[in-house]
């Protein structure tokens, strides 16, 4: 008899996971996702004084090939962006959902993703489409980032 996946097992649970992007330029999508979510660069490895001098350190087809930010509160995510030779074609079948929008509703809820949208359109993100809100879910606010990857203000 085979357990369901979903239900409880002796393995720890995880505690901590990253979420990683495929993208043509880590250092750029990194910086446009700390300024979205007030993420940081995570600590420069030791004996270094700066990312970059620990980026010359590194063979010349690695330097540059990825980059990451966290949280500085600890509570969310890592993200990490890797350099990968293809271009984005698809759609996502994962984004991620900024909320902005928690426990609003109606006109002020609206509101409230235009302003984030607003201040997020100068760092290079875009508009996609709007999803009004029905009998179920409330409006949400598609967009894209520097590198065309869809998310949503939620």
């Amino acid at each position: 008899m085979h357990r369901p996946l979903w239900k409880a097992s002796r393995v720890a649970s995880v505690r901590q996971f990253q979420v990683t992007f495929d993208c043509a330029e880590p250092e750029r999508v990194a910086r446009f996702w700390c300024e979205v979510l007030g993420y940081v660069a995570p600590p420069v490895p030791e004996g270094f004084a700066t990312w970059d001098d620990f980026n010359r350190t590194l063979p010349p087809e690695d330097q540059g090939s990825w980059s990451a930010c966290v949280d500085p509160s600890g509570v969310g995510p890592r993200l990490y962006f890797q350099r990968v030779p293809e271009g984005k074609v698809v759609k996502n079948r994962l984004h991620l959902c900024v909320r902005v929008g928690v426990g609003l509703k109606g006109e002020e809820r609206l509101a409230a993703l235009e302003a984030e949208c607003a201040r997020l359109i100068p760092l290079g993100a875009v508009r996609a489409y709007l999803l009004p809100a029905d009998e179920v879910n409330e409006s949400t606010l598609v967009m894209q980032d520097i590198e065309g990857n869809e998310f949503c203000l939620d």
